[in-house]
This record gives C-alpha cells, sequence and structure tokens, in this order.
C-alpha cells in the first residue's frame, strides 16, 4: 500500500501506449486481494475533459469505472476514493474495486464481461479509461429474457437491464426509505415483467391499497368487498392467531381444546366419499357451528368447573368474529362451500382475461388478522406449488410490501403463522417456482436470514445507519463499494447488485406514465391547505364508511347478525348450497 512519505517512480504517460493509439491515463501502483491502488496523471485527465465521448471525458471520477490490461483480459474496478499522490502533485492515488473481467473485443472493447478475477494485475500496468461503447457492453444483458429499467447512471443512453430468470429465481428485495420511490420502482419492474411475459402469474400484498390504480387494466383487486377468503382454508396455527387470545400456559390449554373441536367439525363435514385421514390443517370445508357444538359437549364432560373459562372465551371469541361485519370477507355464509378451485384460480390468476396480477388490499382488512390474511395467501401460493409440480405448474411471483411487519428480525409469538410461511418460500421456493420479492423501508427491522436469501438487492436512498448496515451485511462483496453513495441517491435512483445484473450498477429509473405510477404521492398540504373543502359532507361519508364496512356482493342484503347466526346454525350437509 502506497503511505505518505514513501518513495515512488513518478508515472510517464510516454512509457505506456495502447496498440490501438488510446492512452492510458495511470498505472497499478498498488495490489490487493480485492482492490487496488492506481497512479491517475492529473494531465492526462484534464486532457480528456473535451472529449466527444462524455464516458472518456469523465474518467477519474468517483463512482465511474477504470479498465486494467493484463495480458489478453481487461480486469474491471470501479473507483472508491481519490487522494492526492505524496511522491509526485502531477498524480492522484484512486483507490479501485475491481470487480470482474472481459474479453478483448474489437477495437479494445470490452466482450463478455464476467464477475470475479482469474488474474490480478502487477504494479505497473497500464490503467485505460471506459468507453461508452466499454459501458454498453458492460451493462447490456443480452438476450431476450432482459428487460431495461432506466440510464446506467450518470449516463443518459446507456441502458441498465435485469435478466428477469436470475431476478425471479432466486428472490429479490427493493429496500429506501419512505419517500424514495420504492412503489414506483417496484410497479416499473412488474410492468415491465409484464411487458415481457404477458402470460405471467403475480401476487401483490398491498397493506396500503397503492397499487390498484397501478395496474388498472392489467390486474385484478382483491379487497374486503371482494377477497371471499374461506375461513376453512386456514390451518391450525392460523386458527390459533384468529380465535385464541390467551397468553403463556393458558394460550397452549386453549389451542389444545380447539385442536380437538376443529378435528371434530371437519371431520363431521366430510362428504361420504371423501378421505378419512385428515388432521387439523387439511383444507377441508367446515361449518363453525360444528366447532361451537363440540366446544358445548367437551364444556358438558367437565368435572371441574374452574377449567370452564377456558371454554367459554374460546366461544365467545369465534362468537365476536362472527358476528362483527369487519370479518365478513373471510367469514362468511357464501363461503362454506368448496371453492378451493374457484379461489385458486382467482388469487392465482389462472383465469385466461389478460389480467395476470391479482393486488391483495389489505387497507379495509381488521388490524388483528392482517398477519393471518398474509400468512394464509402466502401458504396456499406454496402448498399449490409444491402439489402442482406434476401438472402444468406455472411459477408465481409473491410481493409483498411492507414485509418487515411479516418477517420481523425479532421472534415474537403474534404473526408466528406469517413469518413461517414466508420463510419458508425464501428457503424453498425456488425449487418450486414460487419467487418473493421483499419491500421494506426498514431492512434493519426485517429478519437477516430472509434477506440474505434474496439474490438481487434493490437498494434506494437509506439514511438510517442500521439499515444502511443492514444493506452492506446483505450485499455480496462486489456491491458493498456502492453503498457510501446511498444517503446521496435522489428519488427514482437506485443500486442494484447480485444475480439480477451484470456487476453492481447505480441507476435512474424510467419514470412510468401517470396512470401506471402507484397511488403513493406524499399530499401537498401547502396545495391543500390553501383551498377550501367540504369537511361537513366529507365528515358524513366518512363517518358512515367506518361504522358501516360494506358487505360481500355475495350477501347483498343480507345483514352482519344474519350472516352470524347463518354461520352458527348446523346444517346436515355441508356442500349443499339448500343445507347453507
Amino acid at each position: 500500500m502506497i503511505e505518505p512519505g514513501m518513495q515512488t517512480q513518478p508515472f510517464r504517460l510516454s512509457a505506456h501506449l495502447s496498440p490501438s493509439g488510446r492512452s492510458p491515463v495511470g498505472s497499478v501502483a498498488d495490489v490487493r486481494f480485492n482492490g487496488a491502488l492506481v497512479r491517475l496523471d492529473r494531465h492526462a485527465l484534464s486532457a480528456l475533459v473535451d472529449h466527444s465521448d462524455p464516458i472518456i471525458a469523465a474518467a477519474g471520477n468517483v463512482g465511474g469505472q477504470l479498465k486494467i490490461r493484463v495480458g489478453d483480459h481487461w480486469l474491471i474496478g470501479s473507483i472508491l476514493a481519490i487522494r492526492p499522490d505524496p511522491a509526485d502533485t502531477a498524480n492522484v492515488i484512486a483507490e479501485l474495486d475491481l470487480l470482474g473481467e472481459s474479453e478483448i473485443g474489437p477495437g479494445e472493447v470490452i466482450e463478455a464481461f464476467r464477475l470475479g478475477l482469474r488474474v490480478y494485475p502487477r504494479p505497473g500496468d497500464a490503467v485505460m479509461p471506459m468507453s461508452h461503447a466499454d459501458l454498453r457492453a458492460l451493462f447490456s444483458q443480452g438476450g431476450t429474457d432482459q428487460i431495461e429499467i432506466g440510464h446506467v447512471y450518470p449516463t443518459t443512453n446507456v441502458r441498465a437491464a435485469l435478466d428477469i430468470d436470475a431476478l425471479l429465481s432466486r428472490h429479490f428485495a427493493l429496500l429506501g426509505s419512505t419517500g424514495s420511490g420504492k412503489s414506483n420502482a417496484a410497479a416499473l419492474i412488474m410492468h415491465r415483467i409484464i411487458d415481457q411475459a404477458p402470460n405471467g402469474h403475480i401476487v401483490v400484498i398491498d397493506p396500503h391499497g397503492e397499487y390498484a390504480q397501478s395496474f388498472a387494466g392489467r390486474g385484478i383487486v382483491f379487497n374486503v368487498e371482494n377477497l371471499a377468503l374461506p375461513y376453512w382454508l386456514m390451518n391450525f396455527e392460523e386458527h390459533c392467531e384468529v380465535f385464541v387470545t390467551s397468553e403463556g400456559m393458558e394460550r397452549e390449554l386453549d389451542k389444545a381444546i380447539l385442536a380437538r373441536c376443529l378435528a371434530r367439525a371437519r371431520i363431521k363435514s366430510l362428504a361420504p366419499d371423501a378421505p378419512v385421514n385428515i388432521s387439523v390443517d387439511s383444507p377441508v370445508p367446515y361449518m363453525m357451528s360444528e366447532i361451537l357444538v363440540a366446544l358445548d359437549a367437551e364444556m358438558g364432560k367437565l368435572d371441574n368447573v374452574s377449567e370452564l373459562s377456558r371454554y367459554v372465551r374460546l366461544k365467545n371469541r369465534i362468537n365476536e368474529v362472527l358476528r362483527d361485519n369487519r370479518y365478513t370477507f373471510m367469514f362468511n355464509r357464501a363461503l362454506v362451500a368448496d371453492s378451493m378451485k374457484s379461489f385458486l384460480a382467482r388469487i392465482l390468476r389462472m383465469e385466461d382475461d389478460g389480467k395476470p396480477v391479482a393486488i391483495i388490499d389489505l387497507s379495509g382488512v381488521p388490524t388483528d388478522i392482517v398477519s393471518v390474511v398474509v400468512a394464509l395467501v402466502a401458504r396456499i401460493v406454496m402448498d399449490h406449488a409444491i402439489w402442482s409440480r406434476v401438472e402444468d405448474h406455472r411459477p408465481v411471483l409473491l410481493v409483498c410490501e411492507e414485509a418487515h411487519r411479516y418477517i420481523p428480525a425479532d421472534r415474537v409469538l403474534s404473526g408466528a403463522s406469517v413469518r413461517r410461511s414466508l420463510e419458508r418460500i425464501a428457503k424453498e421456493g425456488r425449487k418450486y417456482g414460487v419467487s418473493l420479492g421483499l419491500i421494506s423501508q426498514r431492512p434493519s427491522d426485517l429478519a437477516e436470514g430472509t434477506l440474505s436469501q434474496c439474490g438481487t438487492i434493490i437498494t434506494m436512498r437509506m439514511n438510517n445507519d442500521r439499515d444502511q448496515q443492514c444493506i452492506r451485511n446483505a450485499m455480496p462483496e462486489g456491491g458493498r463499494s456502492f453503498l457510501d453513495a446511498l444517503p446521496a441517491l435522489r428519488k427514482g435512483e437506485c443500486i442494484i447488485c447480485g444475480d439480477g445484473v451484470t456487476l453492481p450498477v447505480r441507476v435512474r429509473l424510467d419514470l412510468l406514465p401517470a396512470d401506471r405510477r402507484p397511488r403513493s404521492e406524499d399530499p401537498s398540504f401547502s396545495q391543500i391547505w390553501s383551498t377550501a373543502g367540504k369537511s361537513g359532507e366529507a365528515l358524513d361519508g366518512t363517518i358512515r364508511r367506518w361504522r358501516h364496512k360494506a358487505s360481500l356482493p355475495a350477501t347483498a342484503g343480507t345483514s352482519s347478525t344474519e350472516i352470524g347466526v347463518a354461520l352458527l346454525k348446523p346444517a346436515s350437509t355441508l356442500l349443499s348450497d339448500t343445507a347453507l
């Protein structure tokens, strides 16, 4: 390494000319395992400022690239820092992060770049500036399975591309602070994927109702009014998160009671020709009334009256959920029938209607069961992929907004099912054709193990030190040098590294048309507050919607009380519409 006071030979350009006549701008001074120090000639760099190629003209800037010729290969390095040369004021010392190597193509242009180094430079090797043609060759993915999403910074005509297969098969994470443009970036990537592969299957977990506007005409929005999520698709763990409210040892006892009653309800509701080897997790339709009947039966056998409180607590919670119209999208008499096939077809976008995106809008879902809904959707996506491997299976992309809410860094009791479902996809989804896209503004609150499963990391502006360190730990070695630029990124700019790109790159993302952008823009306080509004009328509508949630279309004209009573009524035959 070059230290102040060390005596070194000054660099002279006259001794280094490339075969094509293009002069180098410096030489290698010191080499280490993953980087090098190069001595750049100030006069050579100044002479390039007026060059017709803007990339050559910007040679020597921090964040730019240089290339070093070693035999019949180019070694590519990114400039991390520049400081004065203590041995010669006519030079500067640049610190390079060596990224990979390439063949030397016609005109000495980069060709067939690949990450990693097989050989290293030696002190004295010539350092050359990168050209526009070099950058085009460096960042072009080639082939037909790529999507272009923006321009390589700081160029205006070198396109940045993502490899679809590498991006999806190994999962990806989109990270950035609030207001950095994450939602627009996510919408851009999904739109470009659909443009390239119009028969894809994408499921978006949308906690704030942002994406309906973006995918109008290209997707279906499922919210509390039309989701129609059958409660009997829940496994036992998800049932417990909805109905078991106790903690500690009492919770374990309540879960044991629920397990016995749920098993009886599923078995009793079986059709005559149905298999009998089912468990509490089997997706078999049943009537909620059968659980209450089983609870009453067990209560009648109690010898110890002190245990009665557990049964009463469980029964009261079930009745509370059934009679609350906020839960009608899930606990609804119209959902008792075996609708598994139609539900899967709708959610996984197997219907041939030219709308490959399913948006699960959770903005109207009660907070206490949001995690259960996400867990159920994620588990269904994964289970379907496993059981359909022998069929004409189509891969699915599951995009999860606010991922840190469902896969937190700290393990907690509540929401365990959703964490387990998403972690399972992160670890095993690649084998079954399930891709996971995690979007988060707080990567430090996201489980580190899950983030490390993401092969491609797209990072937007990030100011928090803990978040930056978390991203640094998750990024591959070659991309960590870019992280110093995270706080300085503008809105709509990102750093991409991993399997989806040829090498780590800073990108200025394309701006979607207004009708395709998510509804995530910040309100203009000054503009809105400068005009008078109809506050009274607005409040009337707000209070009306607040107090009276809309019923599902299938139950139009039916009150929430009637729905609850219908779910409580015993039925002689589960799958008969006339018996409901």
